[in-house]
């Protein structure tokens, strides 16, 4: 066991899967304390300029002091502060003034803790679905790919899962992205929604700028702008307490747990395709499936984003439970819960979405096992086609049912009873009553006169519906991915 002096290792620490294994270095660095001090040093930068260009005694010094020491964050020093004053904002403070002596007095000025820690989340929230979305939208486009490709290719359908009619490889794949593409609005549509917390003061009410600004109450407004433009956002929320309403994490998580639904099911999807043989993820050529069965292949990814998926889901709990226990304008058991959740929601969606983009760029079909099924299944599919034949040559409706229903009976006795193959259309064409149609069987038995419109379903869909909402993400699909794990 390591001494408990000695955090230098690594390994002697707990750390959080989700970062040392999965999660891509972009999203890890989004919620990163580089990226949340740096931002808290930015919206006080921010502030300052605002401050000064409204009037009030700010030097074009002291702005640039802190100007040159945005990244320039001592974490020793801040830690240290943190540990004696029980305060992270203020610890920052008095780090930020160390490295900025002149502009010491005027930083954080009339602001409150939310001013920085509410603002950097939103800033973090708006750059975590920037990160997600380009992610979101290659996965679509590599199963579009998919879809055009396989669009024709007959397959087994099935409901309950029990065999059913039949679709086509791509149609399956088009509800994948179907519900994909409905996440990709909801995700879109989260980040617009978003607004900025703004200058607000401790309760909301802007009282301690009204105060700065001597009464001015257009200044104080016009300095909620200035900022808000700042920080990039388009609007602020008119109306807060201490914090932002905690309602907007529940919409923020919802979308992203309405994601993890999806992959959920979509690669549920392939691991039961992968029981069956048709259909696999990709298997590289020194992966090993299992220790004791090394002729295994195991959908090993699909399992992950199904594993993380679950997580995903169940992380929308936290900000309706926290929502709806804050009392008045704010109470501080928002904080330590928000730390986990918010951060963790966005690097599992990251991880699922890389994982599989990864599974949708090497998905392996297996045509000749699909045939098969199909050959398994179809005949007893034809029976309708069968009986609608033998009337155009003659026969009667009702003695062509009662024969099928015979012969079908008895063909499913070998398949359940000796574990036979369905031979319902050898008792067919062996049967003299069948003799004037035995030479249309081929035809009737063809399975793409079994899949309706599904091909042109795809075609109009990909092209209608999914190729459109893909074009503002064009220039971000980016090559394959590979998986460090």
């Amino acid at each position: 066991m390591a001494a408990p002096g000695q955090e230098e290792d690594a390994m002697a620490r707990y750390r959080s899967p989700l970062v040392s294994r999965y999660a891509s270095a972009e999203m890890a660095f989004n919620f990163s304390e580089r990226k949340k001090f740096g931002t808290w040093r930015r919206l006080w930068l921010y502030l300052a300029q605002a401050e000064k260009s409204l009037g009030l005694p700010i030097t074009d010094e002291q702005i640039r002091e802190m100007e040159a020491n945005l990244d320039n964050i001592d974490f020793k020093m801040a830690a240290e502060e943190e540990k004696k004053l029980r305060h992270d904002v203020m610890a920052h403070v008095h780090t930020f003034a160390h490295c900025c002596p002149k502009a010491a007095a005027i930083i954080h000025l009339g602001a409150t803790s939310c001013y920085v820690g509410d603002n950097t989340d939103l800033i973090v929230l708006r750059d975590g679905f920037n990160l997600l979305l380009p992610k979101l939208a290659r996965v679509i486009s590599r199963l579009a790919d998919f879809a055009e490709k396989y669009a024709d290719m007959p397959a087994l359908g099935f409901t309950h899962y029990q065999p059913a009619q039949l679709t086509t490889v791509g149609k399956r794949c088009c509800l994948w992205i179907q519900d994909l593409c409905m996440d990709l609005q909801s995700l879109e549509r989260a980040r617009d929604d978003l607004r900025f917390r703004g200058v607000k003061g401790t309760t909301g009410t802007q009282a301690s700028f009204l105060q700065l600004f001597e009464g001015d109450h257009s200044k104080v407004e016009e300095l909620d702008r200035l900022v808000t433009a700042k920080a990039g956002f388009k609007r602020a929320y008119m109306v807060t307490g201490q914090t932002y309403s905690r309602k907007v994490d529940i919409g923020v998580l919802a979308v992203l747990a309405s994601l993890g639904a999806s992959i959920h099911k979509i690669c549920t999807d392939i691991r039961l395709l992968a029981n069956l043989k048709e259909i696999e993820e990709p298997f590289e050529k020194d992966q090993i499936g299992s220790s004791a069965m090394p002729y295994k292949r195991n959908p090993m990814r699909s399992e992950r984003c199904c594993s993380l998926a679950r997580h995903l889901m169940t992380l929308v709990m936290d900000p309706l439970q926290t929502a709806a226990v804050q009392w008045f304008e704010r109470t501080l058991d928002d904080s330590a819960n928000r730390r986990v959740c918010l951060a963790e929601a966005f690097l599992t969606a990251d991880i699922i979405l890389s994982t599989l983009q990864n599974v949708s760029e090497g998905l392996v079909v297996y045509p000749k096992v699909i045939e098969r099924r199909i050959r398994q299944e179809l005949p007893f599919m034809a029976t309708e086609n069968i009986i609608m034949a033998m009337v155009k040559a003659g026969g009667n409706r009702q003695d062509c049912h009662e024969k099928i229903r015979v012969l079908s009976q008895q063909a499913a006795a070998v398949v359940k009873q000796e574990g036979g193959d369905n031979d319902f259309i050898a008792r067919v064409r062996a049967d003299l009553y069948f003799s004037p149609i035995h030479k249309q069987l081929e035809s009737l038995l063809d399975p793409s006169s079994f899949t309706g419109r599904a091909p042109q379903q795809v075609a109009k869909f990909l092209k209608e519906e999914v190729r459109p909402a893909l074009i503002p993400y064009q220039s971000q699909m980016g090559g394959k991915i590979e998986l460090a794990l």
